[in-house]
């Protein structure tokens, strides 16, 4: 007998893996397309629906468990194979790009894509790890062993880099195997104050990214006019000092131009991502707020072109100056 359709409850949750809902968030129920012989689901877009990010300068980790549960059946509705087939995986709200083929298998260790960190001098950071691929970090001499609970909120892990650290090695489970070495560069900057911008890299985690040499402030205002009677009803006459014209719906954007300061060509995986990104902070007097890149073009810089590395991208704030949230 052919196959001719399959059930799917398809059940998503964080915290424990014991701790499996018992409704499933989706049941779907697909046949095979005429002159077929297999039925493929895509539960990408489905799973993402119980993602939500939210970044306050903490870094939680957004993962979740996904578990399948698929039964399937033949001509007769008998089951075509043993039901149910179960399988449960851990989900990123990460991405893949078109080359590399159809779900690839992304980073299992270090979760950033540079091998380079740039750190302001005397400041410590912080990078992503998938903590069921990772056995030990070390950072210069200090060894950090690598523990995973079960829990969502322990799958991602952000390792501290203290300040002024200049190699990190990020090791498999069995310890022996060297998976990426990660170079960190701390950087003097007298004359202008660094801006950290986080954002959800290509993993679906927290990457932080400096902006070290010149930055501007630009507000662009935004308001409608209209004319108004100011002719006084008993005298039929009007005061000079009242305005015939009148500003309304007055609100304001603010944006930033800022700029990477001298950076090797590794960094452009970096780059690339922060452009992708639907998720993006800065760190600005004293709060974390959003900002959208609104830079939509990226010319990509290599030492052999430009000698030197430096990308100037413009951000503007998630939000109008004027508070006019209700």
């Amino acid at each position: 007998m052919a196959l001719k359709r399959v059930e799917v409850d398809l059940f998503v949750w964080d915290g424990a893996e014991s701790g499996q809902p018992t409704t499933a968030a989706y049941q779907i129920d697909k046949s095979v397309i005429s002159g077929q012989t297999n039925i493929t689901l895509e539960i990408a877009e489905l799973v993402r629906d119980y993602f939500s990010v939210s970044f306050n300068n903490d870094y939680p980790s957004i993962t979740r468990y996904v578990r399948a549960v698929v039964n399937s059946f033949d001509d007769t509705d008998e089951p075509y194979e043993t039901n149910p087939i179960t399988t449960t995986f851990v989900a990123l709200d990460g991405y893949g790009y078109f080359e590399e083929g159809t779900n690839p298998e992304l980073s299992r260790n270090a979760l950033i894509s540079a091998n380079n960190i740039y750190l302001p001098e005397n400041t410590a950071g912080n990078f992503p790890i998938f903590a069921e691929g990772v056995g030990k970090v070390i950072i210069d001499s200090t060894t950090t062993q690598i523990t995973d609970n079960g829990n969502t909120n322990q799958k991602v892990q952000y390792i501290t880099i203290p300040a002024n650290s200049s190699t990190i090695q990020v090791f498999d489970t069995d310890d022996t195997t060297l998976k990426k070495t990660i170079t960190v560069s701390n950087i003097c900057e007298p004359k202008f104050t660094p801006y950290k911008i986080t954002f959800i890299n290509k993993y679906g985690c927290f990457e932080n990214l400096f902006f070290f040499k010149k930055s501007s402030e630009i507000t662009n205002v935004t308001d409608e006019m209209y004319k108004r009677n100011i002719v006084t009803n008993t005298a039929s006459t009007y005061n000079t000092y009242d305005n015939q014209r009148e500003r309304m719906n007055v609100n304001a954007k603010t944006s930033l131009t800022m700029n990477t300061g001298f950076i090797v060509e590794d960094m452009n995986q970096t780059i690339e991502e922060l452009f992708y990104s639907e998720n993006v902070w800065i760190r600005y007097n004293g709060q974390t707020l959003p900002v959208i890149p609104s830079s939509k073009s990226l010319e990509y810089k290599t030492q052999l072109n430009d000698s030197l590395i430096n990308y100037t991208i413009q951000f503007d704030f998630a939000f109008d100056r004027i508070n006019n949230v209700r």
